[in-house]
């Protein structure tokens, strides 16, 4: 009877565990960025395949790499494919780049770029760390500062 009660008890309190888990904003939030990031693959991938692959067959007379493959005895490599999938990592690579990454940098710069620095702080003018501004010898360098 006694081991019951700790039995259940415990698998209470892991199920109470695992929903405070579960509903933390990190967790719902890597979710959400996978099930986008998949979508976003396969609209690239499709992009790729139905749209870049073909104009640049318009431009280099080849319509689409995946027909292109190598046999060596009974084995067949499949360079095409390869290709196209480079050229879908370049694509997906390039859109994070341009529409995540700079964006993000952007905000960051706005957003410091507003703030006051620390009037108890300066640069070391050997090593640029951050020190206190009553420092007369860096503490990372060891350099003597000048007295300003």
């Amino acid at each position: 009877m006694l081991l019951d009660e700790y039995n259940s008890c415990n698998i209470e309190r892991m199920l109470n565990g695992f929903k405070k888990f579960i509903l933390r904003g990190n967790v719902v939030d890597l979710a959400v960025g996978i099930v986008i990031g998949a979508a976003f693959n396969s609209v690239v991938q499709e992009f790729v395949k139905g749209i870049f692959t073909p104009t640049l067959g318009i431009l280099g007379g080849i319509p689409d790499f995946s027909h292109f493959t190598l046999h060596i005895g009974k084995s067949t490599i499949l360079i095409g494919a390869f290709l196209n999938a480079a050229i879908s990592f370049l694509i997906v690579a390039t859109a994070i780049y341009f529409f995540v990454i700079v964006p993000m940098n952007k905000l960051k710069d706005l957003s410091v770029k507003g703030k006051n620095t620390d009037p108890l702080m300066k640069s070391c003018e050997y090593c640029y760390s951050e020190i206190s501004v009553k420092a007369t010898r860096c503490p990372h360098c060891t350099s003597k500062l000048d007295e300003k």
